[in-house]
């Protein structure tokens, strides 16, 4: 019995449908957020891996729906590398091609495997092909500086059932639920699409009664009830905020005739703000710190201080050593304190192995490209009555990382430069990051970009206010800070993986031994 439905889909040979499942899996994904075609991606990408003849033939499947998947998914590469990098077209193309067949290796290695196990069984589908899914997804998160953009758990954040496990075992563990999901739903297709002896179908009320139809009801039915759960206290008064957003295309933003402009651009925005904490997005002073006028920057601490509280700058900062850093720096009530980045992005803050990839520089135009790193644990800003939780564009990627500065942080604050995506999903796809780390850390998420998705997020991930992209504006609110620890401030990942580890060689051993009690999907 063929487990792929009749109709247009079962004319589709396997690697287009492959590779139409693969970016039709994008659409589960900010700005779309219809996480159920993430599922239904996944689904069918199992049911093509069943159908598979051979592990080379998964392994291809694998391959080709993360093709599709990636080139749908983090094609804004190109427009970093090209449109504001002036990297030539064909290279930029090329390499962004190499890049996602780089990591459409993961779910390429998760078909091989899988196949290696026996499509058929049921442990295999149920407990090995989540783990595998899930351990992919966080190697991918670490391995050569990491990589974690659309990991499947985003998905899930902030409206799915599955968004609950997020708080609990993190973005992972929203994963692993999403995996497993897929693998019960075709589990119970293939059960209620069996024919027995007589040539009938199984009855409802056996479908009902599947193991998988318990593991569905369970695994959502968990996650629902997990949302409803409060893991974090309110701590202090509310505190008022302006997130301000400059609109500087990234094309003039380091042209020295544009500078003064920019400057008073930001200052216009910062004294016009009545709030006790204002956040610049990153790098919004194109100029070192030490070269920044000093009347400027006492300018916009007076004006910090007259409001009772502080603003928080991004600006590059150079170091008696002659190392630079992308810094946030804050001035106002408080005493001045820094931030500095820590996680950076190869080839967009410093080229890895120079001897080897050193062309790099001579292909790209992209100003600043050698900061060095940031202390790995920095304490928390005080400012404004608060103590916040700094990091700096793509390091809200790393949820690790980020949990670093708790349980002391009452709030976190991102702050980023969005103009090198353009206009892409970039942007969209970033906020829905944050959404998972304010999920997390039960914490709310203050996000100042450069030219757009400035926005507001509380503690469940919820967008109070944005902005809108490629506009000049400035987003105001109180926001709460919070106190206390989620399980996943407390413990990180190392749940998630130890049950992924464990269950992926558990299960597996058990699959290959042929102990497993669980009765074998039908195929045919």
């Amino acid at each position: 019995m063929s487990i792929v439905p009749h109709g247009v889909l079962s004319r589709i040979p396997a690697l287009p449908l492959a590779a139409l499942a693969g970016a039709m899996g994008v659409l589960g994904f900010a700005p779309f957020y219809l996480y159920p075609l993430l599922i239904a991606a996944l689904a069918l990408l199992i049911v093509l891996w069943r159908q598979a003849g051979s592990r080379r033939r998964a392994m291809l499947i694998g391959f080709v729906f993360g093709l599709g998947y990636f080139l749908a998914g983090v094609s804004w590469v190109y427009v970093s590398l090209h449109d504001f990098g002036a990297m030539p077209a064909p290279l930029a193309a090329v390499l962004t091609l190499l890049f996602c067949c780089i990591l459409a290796c993961y779910p390429a290695a998760i078909g091989y495997a899988y196949h290696a196990l026996g499509t058929r069984s049921v442990m295999a589908t149920l407990v090995v092909l989540p783990a595998l899914w899930t351990l992919a997804d966080w190697v991918r998160g670490w391995l050569f500086t990491g990589f974690p953009w659309i990991a499947l758990g985003y998905s899930q954040v902030p409206a799915s059932p599955l968004a609950g496990y997020v708080p609990v075992l993190g973005v992972y563990g929203a994963t692993f639920a999403t995996a497993l999901t897929a693998g019960a739903l075709v589990a119970l297709y293939a059960f209620a699409t069996m024919k027995g002896d007589g040539g009938s179908r199984p009855r409802i009320p056996s479908v009902i009664l599947h193991p998988a139809s318990f593991i569905l009801a369970l695994l959502w039915t968990g996650g629902y009830l997990l949302l409803q759960i409060t893991w974090t206290a309110a701590a202090g008064a509310p505190v008022s905020v302006s997130l301000l957003q400059g609109n500087i295309a990234q094309d003039m933003k380091w042209r020295p005739d544009r500078v003064a402009s920019t400057l008073d651009a930001y200052r216009d925005l910062v004294v016009a703000s009545h709030a006790r904490l204002i956040v610049l997005p990153e790098t919004a002073l194109p100029l070192f710190l030490h070269e920044v006028p000093a009347d400027y920057l006492a300018g916009l601490a007076t004006h910090a201080r007259s409001n009772g509280g502080d603003v928080l700058i991004g600006v590059p900062e150079r170091s008696t050593s002659r190392d630079y850093y992308n810094s946030v720096l804050s001035l106002g009530m408080a005493p001045t304190q820094t931030y500095r980045k820590s996680h950076l992005v190869p080839f967009g803050e410093f080229v890895p192995l120079k001897p080897l990839f050193g062309w790099f520089f001579e292909v790209t135009q992209i100003p600043l490209l050698d900061f060095s790193r940031g202390a790995d644990t920095q304490q928390p800003l005080e400012v404004a009555g608060q103590r916040v939780a700094v990091d700096i564009c793509y390091e809200d990627v790393f949820g690790a990382e980020i949990i670093r500065q708790l349980p002391q942080a009452t709030l976190l604050v991102n702050v980023s430069n969005v103009a090198w995506f353009g206009r892409s999903m970039a942007p969209q796809q970033h906020l829905q990051i944050s959404q998972a780390r304010a999920l997390e850390t039960g914490r709310y998420m203050l996000r100042a970009t450069n030219t757009g998705m400035t926005a507001i997020i509380d503690q469940r991930g919820k967008v109070r206010a944005v902005a809108p992209e490629f506009a000049r504006a400035v987003v105001n609110g109180d926001v709460q800070g919070y106190a206390g620890t989620t399980p996943f401030v407390r413990w990180g990942n190392l749940p998630i993986l130890m049950l992924s580890l464990v269950l992926a060689l558990g299960g597996g051993w058990l699959v290959v031994r042929g102990t497993s009690k669980i009765r074998d999907l039908p195929t045919h």
